[in-house]
């Protein structure tokens, strides 16, 4: 005789290989991040400003 379905073991199993896979992705985002800030770092460029970008800084003289 087979065996009676155990749906909360194979949801759990789901959840576990959904979960394994997420955590792949953002391991793979973390590193290739930490990638993009040591070759900035080597090439001396300033880290990018949150909310600047684009803007130009205003000159001395020329403040409103």
């Amino acid at each position: 005789m087979a065996f009676k379905p155990n749906y909360r073991q194979q949801r759990s199993d789901r959840d576990r290989s959904t979960r394994s896979k997420q955590d792949e992705k953002l391991q793979k985002l973390m590193e290739r991040s930490a990638k993009r800030k040591a070759e900035r770092e080597a090439a001396g460029l300033p880290p990018e400003a949150e909310g600047a970008e684009g803007a130009a800084p205003v000159p001395e003289g020329e403040q409103s």
